[in-house]
């Protein structure tokens, strides 16, 4: 049976946030299910999954659109599970940026603070804070319309910070952008957000900008936590085989272990603390690829497609399956033809990881 991960992190200092048991359930369905997670001052940590795992769901009942039906979640240390939305320390960007069209740049940064009724003469300077702090001084009497897709998300996370939040909640805030503006606006709020020292979760489905922008990240799965590490932890040692799956690509094999070895694919053999019918997990760049038939681990180059500098060989193999190998990309002409018969080997086997039997 799959078992929640214990996810409370060793910290020095009290967690500015703590989610301790969370359940959430909207009729039989539960979607979150004793989720548990400690959040550190000036700490990134993302909630990483594929559609309907409980992330959203997470999220909203840390900004208190919706309740948990059992569990705490605290910020310094106080209980905010029956404090309204507008009390709570926590400020949301959304997927959609929600700008009011008819208010300039600065009028919409200033919204959440009329509301609050703070003097004009405050507010004016907060704005004027916020907007420095997005590079948007010199666009403050424009209109949403008038500005790109990259600066409307600025002027969504302006108006968020203007408001000094505790917690800053981020629902996949750059959906709506296109993929080079989107790597580089990650880069940007993720040093922004360090630059200020802003403690925050980050809710995504798509594993490369979780890489980039965590401190930790959380991959879920089914309304629970199935591992929570930092980004290297979470690629170089995924705790189970769903998480290996999920982040980057992966290539599995069924195997056998014994005496504290576990049989390679290509006749090599690893350390394992396992015994009996298990898993083998080997990533893309961890296999070489060679022209020949002189090792135990061979097959065809299928298809390869190329990725800047890097070629994704697939590989049919002759025990049946596909295996794929990343290689860098050589000057032009000098890449493995398809069809051509080839061998694959395991560069380093302490790398490879071991789970049950799937």
């Amino acid at each position: 049976m799959h078992e929640p991960v214990d996810a409370n992190a060793d910290l020095l200092t009290p967690p500015v946030l703590s989610i301790g048991g969370v359940t959430k359930r909207f009729g039989p369905l539960t979607v979150l299910d004793r989720c548990s997670l400690d959040v550190a001052e000036g700490e990134i940590v993302t909630l990483l999954g594929p559609s309907g795992c409980g992330k959203t769901t997470l999220l909203r009942c840390i900004a208190g659109f919706w309740a948990p039906d059992a569990g705490t979640i605290t910020i310094d240390g106080a209980d905010t599970v029956r404090v309204p939305v507008n009390r709570r320390p926590v400020g949301v960007v959304f997927q959609s940026y929600a700008l009011f069209p008819h208010l300039t740049v600065a009028k919409n940064v200033a919204y959440g603070l009329r509301m609050r009724g703070m003097a004009k003469a405050d507010i004016a300077a907060r704005v004027a804070r916020a907007l420095e702090t997005v590079a948007l001084s010199d666009f403050a009497g424009r209109y949403p319309a008038q500005l790109s897709g990259g600066q409307q998300q600025r002027v969504a996370i302006a108006r968020v910070l203007v408001l000094e939040p505790r917690v800053l909640l981020l629902d996949e805030p750059f959906n709506a952008l296109d993929a080079k503006l989107r790597g580089a606006m990650q880069v940007d709020l993720r040093q922004l957000i360090k630059r200020l020292g802003i403690t925050a979760i980050f809710v995504t489905h798509d594993q490369e900008e979780a890489l980039t922008m965590s401190d930790r990240i959380a991959v879920m799965r089914a309304g629970r936590i199935e591992q929570l590490a930092p980004p290297e932890e979470i690629f170089d040692h995924p705790a189970t085989a769903y998480v290996a799956d999920f982040i980057g690509s992966s290539n599995f094999w069924q195997s056998h272990a014994e005496g504290g070895r576990v049989n390679l694919p290509d006749g090599q053999s690893a350390p394992s603390h396992r015994a009996g019918d298990v898993t083998i997990m080997v990533r893309p760049h961890n296999l070489a690829i060679r022209p020949g038939e002189d090792g135990p681990l061979k097959g065809a180059v299928g298809f390869q497609r190329n990725i800047g500098a890097l070629v994704e060989y697939h590989v049919a193999t002759d025990g049946g399956g596909t295996v794929r190998v990343m290689a860098m990309r050589q000057e032009r002409g000098r890449s493995i033809a398809d069809g051509t018969r080839v061998t694959l080997s395991i560069l380093d086997p302490n790398l490879c990881a071991v789970y049950e039997p799937q």
